[in-house]
């Protein structure tokens, strides 16, 4: 089963998946681990791993790359960010061809100009809705697998308001995107409103701090998303803890007592040693000899 039959099979028996933020494979195995169906693979994420703000300063190849490592990692299915496909509709075709070859179920795609922001930033600018429009009808006619599923963002919501937003969110769905995800609604009325208003299958980004007030995932499901994706849950608290320690080491003038106390194996065990160990005697041990 490919892994956008599988993401399409989880919506339609889970009614809303729930993907936390990932940025790399170690996290995306985390994800897995706590026994989330899907992982989401965050922009912001990948690009401040590389050192970089979320600016639109990573490139297609290098968000290809990390999409196909996380995808790798894991047996769920990987949703990630395609920013805005990195171009025109030609470079969104390609686009889409690289995701899909790397492994992941489904991307989504933005309505930003370029370079392009993170959608809980100030001074967005967006395309034409005839720009975006060709831009997800090329996605759609890229992907290979039929069941690879194309998400449609929108940051229309900050500049042109909710109304405009849901028009493009319809305007997507009708040039043959699976999903739309409408960037940032800034009250609860239109957090709800937002998947009636919406004629299709429906995807809400949690962002804590963000612009959108934080809403509990069984209501999100209630209201009828369909999707929720949390991009910030991880790397913003690794970034926390890791300040947090260097600081103390530096203060302290010796090794901390850690934040969270864990051996050398204990930190393999969860990059997957388990699943290794067993191979080295596999190989090992000599075949059994055919009988002559």
């Amino acid at each position: 089963m490919s892994k956008g039959k599988q993401l399409r099979d989880l919506m339609a028996s889970d009614g809303m998946v729930l993907a936390p933020g990932a940025y790399d494979g170690l996290t995306a195995k985390l994800v897995a681990n706590a026994d989330f169906s899907a992982v989401y693979m965050t922009g912001a994420g990948t690009s401040c791993s590389l050192g970089y703000p979320d600016y639109g300063l990573i490139t297609m190849s290098e968000m290809v790359a990390n999409a196909g490592r996380m995808a790798d990692a894991v047996d769920q299915p990987v949703i990630s960010d395609a920013d805005n496909g990195y171009g025109n509709e030609l470079n969104t075709f390609r686009t889409i061809r690289e995701f899909e070859k790397a492994g992941v179920a489904g991307v989504h795609l933005e309505d930003q100009a370029f370079p392009k922001r993170c959608g809980h930033l100030e001074d967005k600018e967006l395309i034409p809705l005839d720009d975006y429009e060709a831009k997800i009808r090329a996605a759609a006619d890229a992907r290979r697998d039929p069941n690879f599923v194309i998400i449609a963002r929108t940051d229309a919501r900050a500049s042109l308001g909710f109304e405009e937003a849901v028009k493009r969110c319809n305007a997507a769905l009708q040039a043959g995107a699976d999903v739309a995800f409408l960037e940032a609604p800034q009250t609860m009325e239109e957090v709800a409103a937002a998947p009636r208003e919406i004629n299709g299958p429906c995807l809400l980004n949690v962002v804590r701090g963000g612009k959108t007030p934080e809403v509990e995932f069984a209501k999100a499901k209630e209201m009828g998303y369909r999707i929720a994706i949390v991009p910030g849950l991880l790397f913003v608290q690794v970034i926390g803890a890791c300040e947090q320690i260097l600081s103390t080491m530096k203060s302290e003038g010796k090794h901390p007592a850690p934040i969270t106390e864990m051996s050398p194996g204990g930190a393999f065990g969860r990059a997957g040693a388990a699943d290794w160990d067993p191979r080295r005697e596999i190989y090992r041990e000599a075949p059994p000899q055919a009988a002559e």
